[in-house]
């Protein structure tokens, strides 16, 4: 039996909100193995001067355990 567990992490970007899915992605992958799937719970971005300044995102990531 997988044991799968889930962590959320909230990443930026100042290109777009796939980029700042990707941060995610890639910081987690740092500490995390066994990268199964992400989830974005969220989607924000920032406005400054009536243009989009910074993109974020709240995603959560699943992992597969060694147990």
């Amino acid at each position: 039996m997988a044991i799968v567990k889930v962590i959320e992490v909230i990443a930026g970007s100042e290109k777009s909100f796939d980029d700042a899915v990707n941060n995610a992605l890639e910081e987690a992958s740092k500490t995390v193995d066994n990268i199964e799937s992400i989830y974005v719970k969220d989607m924000k971005a920032k406005v400054e001067n009536n243009k989009i300044v910074s993109y974020g995102v709240i995603a959560n990531i699943s992992f597969r355990i060694n147990a």
